[in-house]
């Protein structure tokens, strides 16, 4: 799971490996039921085999990029090479190469009708930019949506555009765009920046520049710690469109460009003279996803997602490697065996009705960049036709700080965007698996902030129904003492085959799951 710097982890209490082992009740075993058949094929000793070689010192705490991480895609690769289940992508490669950078700050300057100004002051970016030109085109909100559209009559292939945060309304005080009180995704912390340069991308805009005062400080502050900090954290290329310009400015820089730029929407072109000189300091690190497909006999275009990452921390200063045992070998080889069920389901000429994607992602701990990049910039299928996404990270230990049946499962996330899919877990559970399902961490308050922070965040951003899987953290989290002999094999054998059982269901029901909320 990606740490938040913020958070102190100072749990002081002993693992609970050595509780006694739980059962499953084996009451449906004789039945017409096949998915009972193969979920038996989920074994304590088969994950325990896997994770004791995954998250051996082999692996030297599979850091992306590093050495490490290239033994452990190897692996998983191997793994579905021996079970016979083939990539996911066109040509054959189980790997997804996903290209990363070194995530300093840029340096240099912009200059304004003559006079410069220095990066991270009043204007921030994050990518290289270059070239002059003579004038902006202002475009209100920069938004398009239904009928409404503030780029209505403009063409602004190559041009810098210029727009600002916040959303149009009527003259009852009503948004325009959701005609009610309420703000529209526009607006959406999550989705308004991304939203606005796709968009302006779309329309054949050379860059832009994007006034958001709300935002600003929050930008300002990790630009100026990429800046300062001597380890260089990661982030993905700019594949997309590398000469795509971009820049956030407060509001001091957004009136020198437009005077009048808070009290007025309409669209226009600003005379100006615009000089970017900015470079990237990054270098460039290769590392992958690992892709594999059981595909669908009856709905082969729509797709099941399961989901891990594949990394971890690596080594520490002092020269400790970080195992990850739980931090997310446990959903590594929990994914690894639920493939392995479905592809023994497969032969038999039992298999899903739905393709099923076994998506391995690189880059958790750096960011969610694996899963960002296969979202944001390459997704193998469309995301259109991806039904939902079942994201296991940690699912192998006993949260401490909890209280109640040691056989539970923390869920996040299932009721976000789809009833439908939270009604399916609780029903699949109540029949198959009995585990305790804790909804502690999906209250939306949650000072954790878990919600955000496992890769099935980039699936539920693009209004994909998720289930994030997770035990809870623990004293071993994110240390070198998160090993395999600390994992409750009985606890992991329960979990995975309540995800294999919730993944047979959204696979094989005969109406994909109903999206009936918007992500926020």
């Amino acid at each position: 799971m990606k740490h938040l710097a913020y958070l102190t982890i100072a749990l002081a209490l002993a693992c609970n490996s050595s509780q006694k082992t739980v059962i499953p009740t084996d009451e449906n075993a004789g039945t017409a039921q096949p998915e009972l058949t193969y979920a038996k094929t989920i074994t304590e000793q088969e994950l325990k085999d896997h994770l004791y070689t995954y998250a051996s010192d082999e692996f030297e705490g599979r850091e992306t990029g590093t050495p490490g991480q290239k033994k452990a895609v190897a692996y998983i690769k191997s793994e579905y090479e021996k079970m016979g289940v083939p990539a996911a992508k066109a040509d054959g490669d189980y790997f997804q190469n996903v290209p990363l950078q070194t995530g300093q700050a840029p340096e240099g300057n912009v200059s304004i009708n003559g006079t410069e100004y220095p990066l991270g002051e009043s204007i921030v970016t994050f990518t290289p930019a270059n070239g002059t030109y003579s004038e902006l085109v202002y475009v209100g909100y920069g938004i398009e949506q239904d009928d409404y559209s503030d780029y209505k009559d403009l063409d602004v292939t190559g041009k810098i555009v210029l727009f600002k945060a916040g959303e149009p309304m009527d003259g009852n005080g009503s948004y325009t765009l959701s005609g009610t009180d309420q703000k529209s995704a526009w607006s959406s912390r999550s989705e308004a920046i991304s939203k606005r340069f796709e968009l302006a991308l779309n329309k054949g805009a050379k860059g832009v520049i994007y006034w958001d005062d709300t935002n600003f400080g929050r930008i300002q502050r990790r630009f100026n710690n990429l800046k300062n900090i001597n380890k260089s954290k990661l982030g993905l290329q700019d594949n997309v469109e590398p000469d795509f310009i971009s820049f956030i400015v407060n509001g001091d820089m957004a009136r020198r460009l437009m005077s009048d730029i808070a009290t007025e929407h309409a669209a226009r072109v600003l005379p100006v003279s615009l000089s970017f000189a900015v470079e990237n300091t990054g270098n460039g690190v290769q590392t992958e996803n690992v892709a594999a497909i059981i595909r669908g006999s009856e709905k082969p275009n729509e797709y099941l997602i399961i989901s891990s990452h594949l990394d971890h921390i690596g080594v520490t200063d002092e020269g400790e490697i970080n195992n990850g045992a739980d931090d997310d070998g446990s959903g590594t080889v929990a994914l690894l065996e639920i493939a392995e069920a479905f592809k023994q389901a497969a032969d038999a000429g039992m298999g899903p009705k739905r393709s099923i994607i076994f998506l391995h992602v690189t880059g958790e701990e750096k960011g969610l960049l694996g899963s960002q990049y296969y979202t944001d910039v390459a997704p193998i299928f469309p995301l259109s036709q991806t039904v939902a996404n079942l994201n296991i990270d940690m699912i192998g230990r006993i949260d401490p700080k909890r209280d109640g049946d040691r056989n539970y499962i923390y869920l996040i996330g299932s009721d976000k965007l789809s009833s439908d899919l939270h009604q399916l877990s609780e029903a699949i559970n109540a029949k198959y698996t009995q585990l305790e399902l804790d909804y502690t961490y999906n209250d939306e308050n949650d000072p954790n902030r878990f919600y955000f922070r496992s890769d099935h965040y980039n699936f539920a951003k693009n209004n994909i129904p998720i289930i994030f899987y997770f035990n809870g953290t623990h004293a071993d989290y994110h240390r070198p003492t998160d090993t395999a002999d600390k994992i409750n094999y009985d606890l992991l054998r329960n979990r995975t085959q309540l995800i294999f059982y919730t993944a047979w269901e959204v696979a094989n029901r005969e109406q994909r799951v109903v999206v009936d909320k918007v992500a926020k």
